[in-house]
């Protein structure tokens, strides 16, 4: 049983590393970008989340829509303001601005706010479990893994089903071949970099709620966690962002479980090192063709 509860907890961690990792994978496939700026996005959504419900007295739900508004435009100012004007530059150009992003988010938001951490209310969601097969799941984890598979489930439907999505899809098979098809390039990749950091956002409120403590350095190593779990699945492709962010966090709850708490942080790494010696298109890299 204790088993079944680690793979609950592993869960509910590894789908918020799933919703920072979409943002990379998205990125990545169209524009061939690591945008090492999207944990600090994801640490905006954390604050943005905390004064809406701690200044408005907002609930969960609203918080997180705010939060994903608020990331979506942040994204697409951070596209066209650092990366664009970069878009035919060298790769290392475009990271060393990405890595510079991160460090004025950062650094801004300290400037701002100071650098004192902050906790989310303990009654966002009420402290209730429900006992299934013998196994405690608190209602948190339930609305916290509810929340992030609806948030999945819709970007698979943006991406397949809608007009934008299908623009994504072959901007990222053909970025020359879609713009002679009449496809607006530009707008395609801001809609790309506004998803991706509203699903951060939306991230960054359900990790202050289920951990509580948020502060301005806190995307650091979620954000490399989550560029591990898109390595993972395979960089670019969608639902291998997914299965490699839940991988992870299963993954790090058993080596809690295991009494090796303190290798927590580690593992994720020592994964990423695996994968790109064994595999490193990634577990569904060979598998899946069909991408962003």
């Amino acid at each position: 049983m204790e088993i079944i509860q680690q793979l609950v907890n592993g869960v509910s961690l590894g789908s918020i590393y799933a919703l920072i990792a979409l943002g990379y994978t998205m990125v990545y496939g169209i524009v061939k970008l690591i945008n090492f700026a999207h944990g600090d996005v994801f640490m905006v959504g954390a604050f943005i989340g905390f004064y809406s419900i701690t200044v408005f007295d907002l609930g969960f739900f609203p918080a997180l829509l705010i939060s994903m508004t608020a990331c979506a435009v942040l994204g697409v100012l951070i596209e066209r303001i650092a990366y664009k004007p970069l878009r035919n530059a060298t790769r290392i150009a475009a990271l060393i601005t990405a890595i510079g992003v991160s460090l004025f988010i950062e650094y801004g938001t300290i400037f701002v706010r100071g650098a004192q951490p902050e906790a989310y209310p303990g009654n966002i969601i009420p402290a209730k479990s429900i006992e299934i097969l013998g196994v405690k799941i608190s209602t948190q984890s339930l609305l916290i893994l509810g929340t992030s598979l609806c948030l999945m489930v819709l970007l698979q439907f943006i991406v397949h089903k809608t007009k934008i999505g299908k623009a994504m899809r072959a901007v990222s098979h053909d970025m020359d071949a879609a713009k002679l098809m009449g496809i607006n390039v530009n707008n395609t990749i801001s809609a790309t970099f506004a998803i991706g950091s509203a699903l951060a956002g939306a991230a960054g409120v359900i990790f202050g709620v289920y951990y509580t403590k948020i502060e301005p350095l806190m995307g650091i190593i979620p954000g490399l966690k989550a560029f591990v779990a898109a390595v993972l699945g395979g960089i670019g492709i969608i639902p291998g962002a997914m299965a490699g962010g839940l991988l992870l966090g299963v993954i790090e709850s058993l080596v809690s479980a295991a009494g090796f708490s303190l290798w927590r942080d580690g593992v994720a790494f020592v994964v990423l090192i695996l994968i790109l010696i064994f595999r490193p298109a990634g577990l569904f890299g060979k598998n899946i063709r069909e991408k962003v």
